[in-house]
């Protein structure tokens, strides 16, 4: 029936769902406690860590969040003096996000916390083979997820009123 999952579809779903509710949570305490920042606030970081620098829009596009809720977060990172935000070279119509070395100091300290969470919650319980599984089984859905336009580029119609 194309209108209802299967019953193994479902249990997979809500097992996956679950997983990553307890696990996000277990991280966003951590961080809140650690470092007083969120999980989004984190991820933010963590790409800005990895790149130096990107625009608004691979930002948001990267940890799948709304540009509004990106744009708040950035502020919120900027006056903390985490990140700073500049106009793009390129193109004036986008903005730069950077991280700064104070943000990079609090990654830094966040690290081993948040790869001890991580490890203890979800790879402890996962044999060699499993994860090599679960690697290739979450590789295969996010490309597959992945592969439709990115939210940043979906249309920001509002609704008509006839």
């Amino acid at each position: 029936m194309a209108d209802a999952l299967e019953p193994e579809q479902l249990r997979a779903y809500f097992a996956l769902m679950e997983s990553v509710s307890l696990l996000q949570h277990a991280v966003e305490q951590q961080l809140r406690a650690d470092g007083g920042i969120s999980y989004v606030q984190f991820q933010l970081l963590a790409r800005l860590a990895q790149t130096k620098q990107l625009t608004m829009t691979e930002l948001a596009d990267g940890v799948v969040y709304s540009r509004s809720g990106l744009t708040h977060q950035a502020k919120l990172l900027e006056r903390a003096g985490l990140i700073t935000r500049t106009g793009c070279p390129d193109d004036q119509r986008a903005t730069v996000a950077a991280i700064t070395d104070t943000g990079l100091a609090l990654i830094r300290r966040l690290m081993p916390g948040h790869i001890e969470v991580t490890r203890s919650l979800l790879f402890d319980s996962l044999s060699n083979e499993d994860l090599h599984a679960l690697t290739e089984i979450m590789t295969r859905a996010r490309d597959h997820m992945r592969a439709q336009p990115p939210r940043s580029a979906t249309s920001r119609r509002r609704p008509t009123t006839d």
